[in-house]
């Protein structure tokens, strides 16, 4: 079997091909919080590239779709894609905050109360806390109706789409602050 035609091994094997390169570099040693990073990186790609997936292809892809009366429709999209993507999607945002709180450490509560000295982290820290609520809060619970996972009238799956969307669109907008607050001071940005 090819281990290219599957998601799992693809993943096992580019994290053990990332040990092997970090291990052979020459100023190379474990730490704990280089670990941590690298999670919170990694798990933040997952996010945030289907929060743009989501607001950029599917959702208007979905619409042209509907709009489409003699074409195919979205059930296709709204029964295998959506599904599977929503699970990376959460699981990925709480892997995001958990791996960011375990990165922040001593500087957790500097950074949630915005102390001067980490103001820029914290305000993207603060940010992902927003957004990570309403994909829990908001996206996920509206959208088990509109896939139907959850039983729901066509009024209320109306309005679910409607709430799904406007958090959605939110986080989208949120995510351009909370990555240049979160990327750019250790980037050379002057905040």
């Amino acid at each position: 079997m090819n281990p290219l035609m599957t998601v799992k091994w693809p993943i096992i094997i580019g994290v053990a091909a990332a040990i092997l390169i970090a291990g052979t570099l020459d100023n190379w040693a474990f730490n704990v919080m280089s670990l941590a990073r690298w999670l919170h990186i990694v798990a933040g790609v997952f996010w945030i590239g289907l929060l743009y997936y989501f607001n950029a292809v599917q959702i208007p892809g979905l619409a042209a779709a509907g709009a489409d009366k003699g074409g195919p429709g979205g059930a296709g999209i709204t029964k295998y894609i959506a599904p599977r993507a929503l699970l990376w999607f959460r699981w990925s945002a709480l892997a995001t905050w958990i791996f960011g709180a375990w990165l922040l450490g001593s500087r957790f509560v500097p950074a949630f109360t915005l102390d001067p000295n980490h103001r820029a982290i914290g305000i993207g820290a603060w940010l992902g806390t927003i957004m990570l609520f309403n994909v829990w809060g908001l996206i996920w619970p509206n959208q088990k109706k509109v896939l139907g996972i959850k039983p729901a009238t066509d009024e209320e799956k109306a309005k679910a789409r409607k709430i799904a969307t406007l958090a959605s669109r939110t986080n989208f907008l949120l995510s351009f602050p909370m990555l240049m607050c979160m990327i750019g001071p250790s980037h050379g940005l002057p905040f």
